[in-house]
């Protein structure tokens, strides 16, 4: 049987991993897909806690983000695709939509 606490650094790892291109990267691909890497540490952590103690509701708290996850990329994705129309980039610099 795996030890909780390795399931919890990788968790930090990937949360960690997450805020660090989120605070890097400027490109909005990559800041989308560190977000969600950030979830992705916040869910495992969820999982492994909830596996733990043998708590059924961590998991299904796992799945309703994974649900606002998917809708959240499917809306995120769209938006990046209507920026990339109107502007031609994806720098988050350059992208300034209060100016025409």
């Amino acid at each position: 049987m795996v030890p909780i606490s390795f399931y919890l650094i990788l968790a930090a790892i990937l949360f960690s991993i997450g805020v660090g291109s989120f605070l890097i990267k400027r490109n909005i691909i990559t800041i989308f897909m560190s977000i969600e890497l950030m979830l992705n540490g916040v869910n495992l952590s969820f999982v492994a806690f909830a596996a733990h103690w043998h708590v059924l509701a961590g998991q299904v708290f796992v799945f309703f983000v994974m649900v606002v996850a998917a809708a959240e990329a499917t809306v995120g994705l769209a938006i990046i695709i209507a920026v990339y129309r109107t502007r031609e980039t994806l720098n988050v610099d350059q992208v300034n939509l209060l100016k025409l």
